[in-house]
């Protein structure tokens, strides 16, 4: 009966982890997607600059603030992937292997 007992609770454990995962990737992404939407909006005022005539120099620089807000937003899609991966892991080994392969992503990527 105490194995059944562990066994219960192990899958209650597993369970509320995924929920607070889940949660949490569902928060990530919101978070994502509020970025892009101001990138978007840093995009189309790059257009208006240009179009606009204004210095090469200021629009390099609202340039510069888009690119490192996308690699900000990149990074914290990167975070929700390895979280979820581990999460989703059944094994130590397996989530090694996920975090060794969101590693290599990062590299390939960033």
């Amino acid at each position: 009966m105490t194995k059944k007992t562990s066994t219960n609770a192990t899958t209650a454990a597993t369970l509320k982890s995924r929920g607070l995962a889940q949660d949490y990737r569902h928060e990530h992404q919101k978070d994502v997607v509020n970025r892009l939407r101001r990138i978007e909006g840093q995009v189309r005022g790059l257009v208006e600059m240009i179009e606009s005539d204004r210095s090469c120099e200021d629009v390099a620089t609202q340039m510069s603030a888009t690119r490192k807000a996308m690699e900000k937003a990149f990074y914290r899609m990167m975070t929700c992937s390895l979280i979820q991966a581990v999460q989703d892991s059944e094994t130590d080994e397996q989530a090694i292997q996920e975090v060794e392969r969101s590693a290599r992503l990062m590299e390939k990527f960033a």
